[in-house]
């Protein structure tokens, strides 16, 4: 005959909640088994049989059942972890803010958690963990850059303005360079992608040579022209800038561009005093970023050229072209969202009374 024992006595009320605790997805591992282990503690189980299902040892069983006997449902739930609780003061945590926004010694740039716990007098998990709380982050830094053109606000203006309300009838193209981009060849083969491991390749590289890549991103479509030369001159702007006006014949263009000297020389003045209608629109200078191409641009290294292994330049030369051919099988167009007020409250350093 099986050895049973005596039934565990559980109110109607307690065996619905560990009922419940047994198949809420919410509930903890730890808690839903030993909701289950009661329930089959009521059914007259022996210890022995309740630890071979749930997979505790005896003792742990019967250690469940006197805390139910003793508590109910509510002794289950876990207990407070042994230990000294934290003896860390308000004014000991206030302190170690204080000097996490002080520069630190003299030869450092910035606090370590090591650092401010020596200086502190705690141990270096407990400024981790004040930093946790007071969203403080020493080890990081953003970049700020303000432009100090004077005339930054009609820029703005006028450029923001074609994003936002491009002329009718007229096509707004936004035009760059991106300028000395590397053939980089590993010294050994791309590893592969394999589960449980990222592509891998070496750290050490030969240089092949460099190329221009000149683009113009049409705003209202994404597509985008380009083409890659040698050099990065005037006269290289100037063909390329002659390329995009024979693709768009009969149509107004409005073309946005930063202030390298490339843009502005002789020659390129005198094309356009020549073609009226082509109007350049420059971004305000430090703010080549108000350029949309430059997305564009950040899209290619990161998709196209970053990991690539290039053995010459003409090799990569056609790995960008065909990209470009991929991309305007599909493009995005990129949707400018703020105005220029926003802009202008962040790009400018305004001084007193301004």
């Amino acid at each position: 005959m099986a050895n049973r024992v005596r039934p565990i006595a559980v109110s109607g009320a307690d065996r619905a909640e560990l009922e419940r605790l047994q198949r809420a997805s919410s509930t903890p591992a730890g808690l839903s088994r030993r909701a289950r282990a009661v329930l089959l503690m009521s059914q007259g189980l022996s210890g022995v049989e309740i630890a071979e299902r749930i997979g505790y040892t005896v003792v742990q069983v019967s250690r469940i059942r006197r805390r139910f006997a003793e508590g109910g449902v509510a002794s289950l739930r876990e207990r407070p972890k042994s230990g000294r609780p934290p003896t860390v003061s308000a004014r000991k945590r206030a302190q170690i803010v204080a000097l996490t926004l002080k520069p630190p010694g003299a030869g450092v740039t910035h606090w370590t958690t090591r650092d401010l716990a020596r200086t502190a007098g705690v141990s270096h998990s407990t400024v981790h963990r004040i930093w946790q709380a007071h969203a403080l982050q020493p080890h990081r830094v953003t970049t700020f850059k303000f432009t100090t053109d004077p005339e930054a606000e009609t820029k703005i203006h006028d450029v923001v303005g074609l994003y936002l309300n491009p002329p009718t009838n007229a096509v707004v193209l936004s035009v760059d360079e991106k300028t000395q981009i590397q053939a980089l060849s590993r010294t050994q083969p791309l590893l592969p992608l394999r589960p449980g491991l990222p592509a891998r390749q070496t750290h050490d590289y030969r240089r092949n040579g460099l190329t221009s890549l000149y683009a113009a991103l049409e705003v209202a479509s994404g597509k985008v022209l380009g083409e890659c030369r040698e050099r990065h001159t005037g006269a290289d702007f100037l063909a390329f800038l002659q390329r995009v006006a024979r693709g768009y014949r009969g149509h107004e263009l409005h073309v946005i561009l930063d202030n390298s000297s490339t843009h502005t020389t002789p020659a390129v003045q005198a094309w356009l005093t020549a073609h009226p209608r082509v109007h350049f629109h420059f971004t305000p200078k430090g703010a080549s970023w108000l350029n949309l191409v430059e997305a564009w641009f950040s899209i290619l290294t990161r998709k196209s050229v970053r990991r690539g292994s290039f053995e010459t330049v003409r090799a990569l030369i056609r790995h960008i072209e065909r990209y470009l051919a991929e991309w305007n099988t599909h493009p995005t167009p990129f949707v400018w969202t703020k105005d220029p007020a926003a802009i202008i409250k962040k790009a400018l350093r305004r001084g007193p009374g301004r």
